[in-house]
C-alpha cells in the first residue's frame, strides 16, 4: 500500500493542470485518456453485471453471459458470487477492460421497478452480501468495479431529473446499507453515482452523502464515476465528490474543469484529490508504471460456460410441486412456449451482453430426453412488438460518404448498429461518414404478413424485396430518455407477404447527422422485424392438443425487453400477451403441467393452483436451456430461494414509481418488500425466502450464546440437497416510544449440504447492524437493547424453529 501510494504521489507531482483536468474527463464513451508523461495507459471501463460487454456493443465481439443478478441473488450463496466475479474479471482481461460497471446494488423499492431484474433483493442485508461476494470476485482478478448507483436509484421514471425524497432512516437502514456493507467487506475500487437527485442535490453533486458518509464515515477510498451523462455543473461535481465524468469528449471536466481552476472557482488542490483517486485506481489495476498492480497474477482460469450452467440451475426456484410432478417421471413431454424455442436469456439496456452461444429450453431438453419423447409447439407469443432483426437474416453494414462513396463495410450480427466512440469500421471516421446501410437477406421462417420497422431517431430508407417502404425522418417520441436508440421502442414501417424459406433482399439505410452539442459520438440504430402473427386461438388450442397427448406439459412463459428493461418502470405485472390463456387451456388438457416463468422479476400467476408445479428460471443466462435440463430430469436439484417477495400488484404495499413535479416522496420509510407485507398483514403469492428442492428437512435445533447462532438441520429425503438455513430477528417487546419497526428482518443466513438421513449444523454470526436503528435525532446508530426472538427456518413465512436472546 505504501508503495502504491508512493507511486500515486510521485506520478501526481510531475502533472500541470490541464493534464489532471483532462485525466478525470472521459477521453470516449468508454475510456479515460492516457498520459504517457507519467507512465498511464488509457483505463477502460465496460457494462456488466452479467458479463463484460467490453467497448464494442456488438453482436459480432461476443461475451459470457451469466445469469441475471436477481438469479444470483435467489441462490444466497455469496461464495458462488465471488466466483462469478472471477470469471467476469477473466472475461475483463480478455476483453482489455480494467473495470466493470457493475454491480447494481440499488433495491427492489416496488416490483414495477423496470430495472429490477439487474439488481440483486428487497432486502439489505441479502443485497450487501451477495454484492461483497461478487466484488471480492472481480477483484480477486485485478479488475476494478463501480458499485452502483449511488444511491436510491430505484425506478426509471424521469431517472435523470426525479429528486427522491427519502428520510434518513430510511436511507441508512435499506438504501445505503448495501453499499456501506461493500464498501467494509469488499473494499471496492470504484463507485459510481447516480442520475437521480436525493433530498435536494442531485447525486453527483451530493457532498453530504459523497464526501461525508462514503468517503467520511465509511472510508472509501476509491474513484467516483458518474453514471453516464449524469454530471451536469462543474465546481458542484467536483466539491460533491464526483472523480471522473463520463462519458467523453465532452464533460464537464477536462478544460472546463482547468478554467475553473483558473477561474478561482475551485483549488487545484480539489483537482488533486480526484486525480489522486484515479491514479490509485490505475495503480490497482497494472495501469500506472512504477506501481505493482494489486493482483500481480491472475487467478487460474475459469470455465465460463460451465459456471453459467451451474449459477443459472442454483439459481431456479422451485416455488410449486404438487405430487411431486418435478423431477420428470419417465414418458412424453410437451414443451409449449415461445420463449423454449427463442430463449430470452437476459434484461435489456445496458446489462445486454452478446454471448457466441445460447442453449434455448428446447435445445437442452431435447439433448436431454430420450429420442421421440419431446414434442413442440409455440402456444402463444408474448412479443407483441417488432424485436431487432435476428433469426433468418444475413446483413452487412455498409458505409458510404456524401458522394456515395463506400469507406468501409463490415459483417452484422444482426439488424442492430450500435457504434461507440471511435468503435467504427475500418477505414471510417464520423468526419467522412454519410449514410450506413444494414444490406442483406432474410430467410422466413414462416409463410405469411412479415412487419418490420426501425428503432432509432433520424433520417432512414427501409427497403423489402425490391420496394421501398419508408423514406424519411423517423423523430424521437415526446420526452424520450436520451438513450431511446437504444432502448426505445421500434416504429412499425412495413407489412409484407413473405413465403417461408424463400430467401429477399433487404436494406434498411441511415443518414448519419451528429448535433453539434452531442456529449459523446455515437451510430445506433435498429432494423427491427416480426413474424406472421396466427391467430392466438388457435395456437392455444395446438398446445392443448399437444399436451392433452403427452405425459407432462411443460410451459414456458417470459416476458420481453419491452416490459423489462433500462429506461422505463413496467405498467403492470402481467405476463405480456395470451400467456395466461394458453397456461389455463393447457392446465386444463392435462393436470401434469409444469411451468417455467422466465422473467427477470416478478410477476403475477393467477393460475398458480391449477398447475402441478412451477419454476421460476429468472434470466438464467446463456447456458439456460442446458441448466433447465439439468434440473427438471433431476439430475441436479433447483437450488435456489426467493429474494424478493413475488404477489400480485392489487395487494403489493410500494408501488409508487412516478414522481409528481419532479419528487418522488419515499413515503413508505422502512417498509419495503417483506417489511411492507407483514405491516399491511397481507399474504403474497410466494414469500421472501421461499424455494423448494426434492428433498426435505427437518430443523432440530437451534443454540444461541449472545449473537452466534447454530442451527442443526437433517436430511429427512431420498436424495441429497442444499438447504438455505434463514434466521430472523424478531423483538420480542415492542418498540414503545422509539420509531416503529419491522415485525422481523433477515439477519444471517448459511447453506447447509447433507445427503439422505444425514444432519449438518451451521453456525451464524448475527452481525451488530441486525440490532441497531438510526436515530434520525442524534443522526447515529443505536443499538437497541432488549429481548429478541431467533426465528430460524426456510422463509419468512416458514419459521420452523425458535429461540430467544438478550443483548
Amino acid at each position: 500500500m505504501a508503495g502504491t501510494e508512493a507511486a500515486v504521489e510521485a506520478a501526481l507531482g510531475k502533472l500541470d493542470l490541464d493534464a489532471k483536468a483532462r485525466l478525470l474527463a472521459g477521453q470516449d464513451m468508454w475510456s479515460l485518456p492516457e498520459l504517457p508523461e507519467i507512465g498511464l495507459r488509457s483505463l477502460v471501463m465496460s457494462d456488466g453485471p452479467v458479463g463484460v460487454r467490453g467497448v464494442r456493443w456488438t453482436a459480432d465481439d461476443p461475451s459470457v453471459a451469466l445469469p441475471s443478478p436477481t438469479a444470483l441473488a435467489a441462490t444466497w450463496d455469496p461464495e458462488l458470487a465471488r466466483r462469478a466475479g472471477v470469471l467476469l474479471a477473466q472475461e475483463a482481461r480478455r476483453k482489455g477492460v480494467d473495470v466493470l460497471l457493475a454491480p447494481t446494488v440499488n433495491l427492489h423499492r416496488s416490483p414495477l421497478g423496470g430495472r429490477h431484474f439487474e439488481a440483486y433483493s428487497e432486502d439489505p442485508y441479502l443485497t450487501g452480501r451477495i454484492g461483497t461476494g461478487y466484488v471480492t470476485g472481480v477483484q480477486e482478478g485485478g479488475v476494478g468495479t463501480t458499485v452502483k448507483h449511488f444511491v436510491a436509484n430505484d425506478a426509471e421514471t424521469d431517472r435523470f431529473t426525479v429528486n427522491n425524497l427519502v428520510g434518513e432512516r430510511a436511507l441508512r437502514e435499506l438504501y445505503l446499507a448495501p453499499f456501506e456493507a461493500i464498501v467494509e467487506h469488499a473494499r471496492p475500487w470504484g463507485i459510481m453515482t447516480a442520475y437521480n437527485s436525493v433530498n435536494g442535490p442531485t447525486m453527483t453533486e451530493h457532498h453530504q452523502l459523497v464526501n461525508e458518509v462514503l468517503r467520511g464515515e465509511w472510508g472509501f477510498d476509491g474513484y467516483n464515476v458518474s453514471d453516464w451523462m449524469a454530471a451536469r455543473d462543474t465546481v458542484g461535481a467536483l466539491r460533491g465528490g464526483l472523480d471522473v465524468a463520463m462519458p467523453g469528449p465532452r464533460t464537464v471536466y477536462g478544460p472546463a474543469l482547468a478554467q475553473a481552476v483558473r477561474d478561482g472557482l475551485l483549488e487545484e488542490s480539489e483537482v488533486d484529490e480526484a486525480v489522486r483517486r484515479v491514479l490509485r485506481l490505475a495503480a490497482r489495476v497494472g495501469a500506472l508504471a512504477d506501481a505493482e498492480p494489486a493482483v500481480p497474477e491472475p487467478p487460474a482460469p475459469v470455465d465460463g460456460a460451465a459456471l453459467a450452467r451451474e449459477l443459472a440451475r442454483r439459481a431456479f426456484v422451485l416455488v410449486r410441486n404438487e405430487n411431486a410432478a418435478l423431477p420428470l417421471k419417465p414418458g412424453t413431454v410437451a414443451l409449449i412456449g415461445a420463449a423454449a424455442r427463442d430463449a430470452r436469456i437476459l434484461g435489456g439496456g445496458s446489462a445486454t451482453v452478446f454471448p457466441d452461444q445460447v442453449v434455448s429450453p428446447l435445445d437442452g431438453l431435447t439433448a436431454a430426453l430420450p429420442d421421440g419423447t419431446l414434442s413442440y409447439a409455440l402456444g402463444a407469443d408474448p412479443t407483441t412488438e417488432l424485436a431487432v432483426a435476428d433469426k433468418g437474416f444475413e446483413l452487412r453494414a455498409v458505409c458510404r460518404d456524401a458522394a456515395g462513396n463506400i469507406i468501409g463495410s463490415g459483417f452484422a450480427p444482426n439488424g442492430q448498429i450500435q457504434w461507440m466512440g471511435t468503435d467504427l469500421p475500418e477505414g471510417v471516421t464520423h468526419d467522412r461518414l454519410h449514410t450506413v446501410e444494414l444490406t442483406g437477406t432474410f430467410t422466413p421462417r414462416a409463410t405469411g404478413t412479415h412487419t418490420f420497422g426501425i428503432k432509432g431517431t433520424g433520417a432512414f430508407t427501409l427497403a423489402v424485396a425490391g420496394t421501398t417502404y419508408f423514406d424519411g425522418p423517423q423523430p424521437p417520441a415526446d420526452g424520450s430518455d436520451p438513450f431511446e436508440a437504444f432502448f426505445g421502442a421500434p416504429v412499425t414501417r412495413a407489412e409484407t407477404g413473405l413465403t417461408a424459406g424463400r430467401p429477399v433482399e433487404v436494406s434498411l439505410t441511415h443518414v448519419f447527422e451528429l448535433p453539434e452539442d452531442v456529449p459523446f459520438k455515437v451510430v445506433a440504430f435498429a432494423l427491427a422485424h416480426q413474424e406472421p402473427q396466427r391467430d392466438p386461438d388457435e395456437l392455444i388450442a395446438e398446445a392443448a392438443e399437444a399436451a392433452r397427448a403427452a405425459d407432462t406439459a411443460i410451459v414456458i412463459v417470459a416476458t420481453t425487453d419491452r416490459v423489462e428493461s433500462e429506461g422505463f418502470d413496467r405498467k403492470d405485472l402481467t405476463l405480456p400477451g395470451r400467456q395466461d390463456d394458453l397456461v389455463r387451456a393447457v392446465a386444463a388438457a392435462n393436470p401434469n403441467t409444469v411451468v417455467v416463468v422466465n422473467s427477470g422479476s416478478p410477476v403475477e400467476l393467477p393460475w398458480r393452483d391449477e398447475v402441478a408445479a412451477i419454476l421460476l428460471s429468472w434470466f438464467p443466462g446463456q447456458e439456460g436451456g442446458a441448466a433447465l435440463a439439468d434440473v427438471v430430469i433431476g439430475a441436479h436439484e433447483p437450488g435456489g430461494r426467493l429474494p424478493t417477495t413475488w404477489g400480485s400488484l392489487t395487494d403489493a404495499p410500494v408501488t409508487r414509481v412516478a414522481p409528481a413535479d419532479g419528487e418522488l416522496p419515499y413515503t413508505e420509510g422502512v417498509f419495503i418488500g417483506y417489511r411492507a407485507w407483514e405491516k399491511a398483514g397481507r399474504t403474497p403469492a410466494y414469500p421472501f425466502g421461499h424455494g423448494l428442492g426434492y428433498t426435505d428437512w427437518a430443523y432440530e435445533s437451534v443454540e444461541v450464546a449472545g449473537t452466534t447462532v447454530k442451527v442443526r438441520v437433517r436430511n429427512t429425503g431420498e436424495r441429497a440437497g442444499r438447504e438455505v438455513v434463514q434466521i430472523y430477528l424478531a423483538p420480542v417487546e415492542r418498540d414503545g416510544d422509539r420509531p416503529a419497526r419491522p415485525v422481523r428482518w433477515l439477519a444471517g443466513f448459511a447453506g447447509a449440504e447433507a445427503g439422505p438421513g444425514e444432519t449438518v449444523d451451521v453456525t451464524v454470526e448475527l452481525p451488530r447492524r441486525a440490532f441497531e436503528v438510526w436515530d434520525e435525532a442524534a443522526h447515529r446508530w443505536l443499538f437497541v437493547k432488549g429481548s429478541y426472538e431467533i426465528q430460524v427456518g426456510r422463509s419468512i413465512a416458514d419459521r420452523r424453529i425458535t429461540a430467544t436472546t438478550n443483548v
